[in-house]
């Protein structure tokens, strides 16, 4: 292999599985701990009511993490406004987040119906994170620049190299091999940023990737967890580490990076999750008190749902006419346990203290 120059393509990236040694002690004992994390997040997940309760918030908070570090900014109230308002009053930013969501999405319908991540998935990813039809990188000159404007990568060049790169990425991901999957998973991260297949989106759809990867291992059944917000508040480390891995083949270090982040990530999940849990708990009972006419669980589930919410939700989940279900968030909204807002000619309802728990 050619000495490593930042400013030609890198066609002699490596192909995997890496020759060097992957499960190391400091590797092996992380894994351990982050294995831990993850099972604790899934068996709180699978254990409750509803699993899918909390779904749509956390992915759409992982969607907007993950945007963020792509430098598309939006705030939690205008993106769950425009989840629940009329789609014309979404900014670009927003949009993109809600592309990124609906990414996850499908993504994660494709697993259920095929098992597998390939090249194609991945293309599908992109297109529906980016809305076009481009494939593959096919137009020479692409480099990754630092804020001073200095080339600090040049991407492999040439759709066959590309095509062979992703290819080989995809073989070792389905491969049934005896590496720990924690370890798999940071090595096909690495990969495929460094392969950088697509002319853009490809950190958006190298995130999506990890999360479908931790179901298509089975670490998470539900693949509720965002990752990217760690990466935000460790951007630099994660982008250096990545080029250690390029330059000095550091994988170690990287592979301990991406570790601690599901671990960190993992834990703080699951302690939000709780949060929401026992403010679910408390509003139930003060529901049930001062409005017991009004109360039920589904009712609850719905409030629970999303921050935002408006009568239509209530009138579509069986909960009453729109007269009825008008009664019961006025009296929501009178008790203290909603505030309403007006977006357009729409009416929405915030549960503040759900929104609260997010924003913290």
């Amino acid at each position: 292999m050619s000495p490593f120059d930042r400013t030609r393509p890198f066609n002699d990236l490596p192909l995997l599985p890496p020759d060097v040694d992957l499960e190391t002690k400091r590797v092996l004992r992380k894994t351990i701990s982050t294995s831990r994390a993850l099972a604790q997040l899934n068996g709180a997940l699978l254990n409750l009511p509803n699993p899918s309760l909390f779904l749509d918030t956390i992915h759409l908070q992982e969607a907007k993490a993950s945007s963020e570090i792509e430098n598309i900014i939006t705030t939690n109230d205008d993106l769950y406004k425009s989840v629940v308002a009329d789609k014309k009053l979404v900014n670009t930013a927003t949009k993109e987040v809600l592309n990124y969501k609906q990414a996850l999405w499908q993504g994660l319908q494709r697993l259920e119906q095929r098992p597998f991540i390939g090249t194609n998935l991945c293309i599908e990813i992109v297109q529906c994170v980016t809305k076009n039809s481009a494939g593959i990188r096919v137009t020479p000159g692409t480099t990754l620049s630092n804020a001073r404007g200095e080339v600090i990568y040049t991407p492999p060049e040439g759709e066959k190299i590309i095509r062979d790169k992703l290819a080989n990425l995809e073989q070792f991901i389905n491969q049934n091999d005896s590496l720990d999957p924690l370890i798999k998973m940071a090595v096909m991260h690495y990969q495929f940023e460094a392969i950088h297949p697509f002319s853009d989106g490809n950190g958006r759809t190298g995130r999506i990737l990890l999360l479908l990867y931790l179901k298509l291992a089975n670490l998470l059944d539900v693949p509720a967890i965002y990752l990217s917000e760690y990466i935000i508040k460790h951007k630099t480390q994660y982008y250096r580490k990545l080029r250690n891995v390029t330059e000095k083949q550091e994988w170690e270090d990287f592979i301990l990076y991406m570790l601690d982040m599901v671990e960190h990530t993992a834990k703080k999940g699951h302690d939000r999750l709780n949060q929401v849990l026992v403010v679910m708990q408390q509003t139930s009972e003060k529901i049930k008190k001062q409005l017991p006419r009004v109360y039920s669980k589904e009712l609850l589930e719905e409030l629970f749902k999303l921050p935002y919410t408006k009568r239509k939700f209530l009138i579509d989940a069986g909960l009453g006419t729109s007269k009825t279900v008008g009664k019961y968030l006025a009296s929501l909204e009178k008790w203290g346990f909603l505030k309403s807002i007006r977006v357009g000619k729409e009416k929405l309802y915030l549960n503040h203290e759900l929104m609260d728990i997010l924003e913290s």
